[in-house]
């Protein structure tokens, strides 16, 4: 792909995923205009709302394996493996902060079990090495996980990445009681 049609997909997707995320109904038209490229640029390469959605997803879902990817959840130490997929992951969400959990096809919906499953795994290890504390319900660390990297990602944006996952970790760890 050329250069410029690269930045011009990137700058689709990212406007797509913020607008998309604010308003489900938001047109192409809007979104090209948002995004500063012509609409038949646009239509040329997603012809309904829909299949833009779905390539946003997909983006999203292909940022997020590389995160966990880069994080090393099963080799690195439980603590900088957190850090590292929180920063990573408050990243992405910021760039494309559509929810991947209304992915709409299959192969979308099976690779985000498989990216849950990871994390389900990887809080498995974090209970084992006394990271978490044991006894909690199911998927509970995991879900706090997910809710707090949103949360740092869409709620506090006066925090820098790293900042965020700073207290995601934090409040993870520690809850919230006094030090």
């Amino acid at each position: 792909m050329r250069a410029d049609a690269e930045r011009n997909l990137d700058a689709v997707l990212r406007t797509g995923a913020r607008l998309l995320a604010a308003d489900p109904g938001a047109s192409i038209a809007a979104i090209a205009v948002a995004a500063g490229v012509d609409r038949r640029t646009v239509y040329r390469r997603f012809t309904t709302r829909e299949e833009l959605l779905a390539a946003v997803h997909t983006a999203k879902l292909d940022a997020c394996e590389q995160v966990v990817t880069e994080a090393r959840l099963t080799e690195a130490p439980v603590l900088v493996a957190l850090h590292r997929y929180a920063e990573g992951i408050i990243a992405v969400s910021r760039r494309l902060p559509v929810d991947v959990r209304q992915v709409r096809d299959e192969a979308g919906a099976d690779r985000l079990r498989r990216l849950m499953e990871r994390l389900d795994g990887f809080m498995d290890r974090a209970v084992r090495e006394g990271v978490i504390r044991p006894g909690l319900p199911d998927r509970w660390a995991r879900s706090l996980l997910v809710q707090l990297t949103a949360m740092a990602a869409h709620e506090m944006p006066e925090l820098t990445n790293a900042q965020g996952a700073d207290m995601v970790v934090e409040s993870l760890t520690k809850g919230l009681r006094p030090a």
